[in-house]
């Protein structure tokens, strides 16, 4: 982004409760439209939503449905950072994570943290 601002959003709700596992996704659409980078990173439940086909089944009332929030982010050069030992423990292969998805370990979260100008956390 061309005045370096970065935003961090880790995502530890998964689609059992929709209203959390939204709200990280339009604040990241929100930021990613207003030119910040987008750093979404996906531990525990999380990850489940970054698993193909999946957004498309959670929708919380009030809000755009989380399948579109996803594309938005993408579109605007979001990028999807998915724990290792996350995917693993709940036998989730990564060719079977959406397009784009990278699967990192703790190391790389923290790089990105450490160099975001700000950090939120669901």
């Amino acid at each position: 982004m061309a005045d370096g601002r970065k935003l961090v959003i880790m995502v530890t709700h998964g689609p059992d409760d929709p209203e959390m596992a939204t709200i990280p996704f339009v604040m990241g659409g929100a930021a990613a439209s207003a030119d910040v980078e987008v750093v979404m990173g996906f531990q525990g439940e999380g990850v489940l939503l970054v698993k193909s086909g999946v957004a498309e089944t959670v929708t919380a009332p009030e809000f755009k449905p989380l399948a579109d929030l996803l594309k938005t982010i993408r579109e605007f050069g979001g990028t999807f950072l998915v724990c290792s030992p996350c995917i693993k423990s709940r036998g989730i292969a990564e060719a079977e994570l959406v397009e784009g998805a990278q699967v990192v370990t703790a190391g790389r979260f923290v790089a990105e943290i450490v160099s975001a100008t700000n950090a939120l956390v669901y």
